[in-house]
């Protein structure tokens, strides 16, 4: 069974209406049984993004304490790992949760990351291995 991981991008267009890409995350995850999996990361990003919309921030956490989102990623024990990536792809740069997503999705190969960031494509697991992802065309 394919463990979906949401990013914060589809995660801000799911809670805002208003997002070009709110029909596209809303359409993608109708198609996905809970929970979707995250890192703390993602929904402090989102919280924040999501702070000048109406119950916005809210709506994430409702999210994750109704179980439709789950967060079993700890970071305390994958700091080296993360930190390693985050070197790696320093040119890019890549954000601490594109990090946590991508050491997510090496933990557990049956993962795809539902994302709007085009970097995913350039990032990789175990050093080669293309991360699956969810992208609008």
């Amino acid at each position: 069974m394919t463990r979906v991981l949401i990013d914060t991008g589809p995660l801000v267009a799911l809670l805002n209406r208003r997002d070009h890409y709110h029909p596209w995350a809303r359409s993608v995850l109708d198609t996905v049984a809970p929970p979707v999996f995250t890192c703390e990361a993602v929904l402090s990003e989102a919280c924040f993004l999501l702070s000048r919309v109406e119950g916005g921030a809210e709506a994430v956490l409702a999210l994750v304490q109704s179980d439709i989102i789950r967060v079993d990623f700890q970071i305390g024990l994958e700091i080296a790992a993360v930190r390693h990536l985050i070197e790696r792809y320093a040119n890019a740069p890549m954000s601490f949760a594109d990090a946590c997503l991508v050491r997510m999705t090496e933990l557990e190969v049956q993962s795809v990351v539902l994302t709007l960031d085009g970097d995913f494509r350039r990032y990789r697991r175990n050093r080669r291995h293309v991360v699956p992802v969810m992208m609008p065309r």
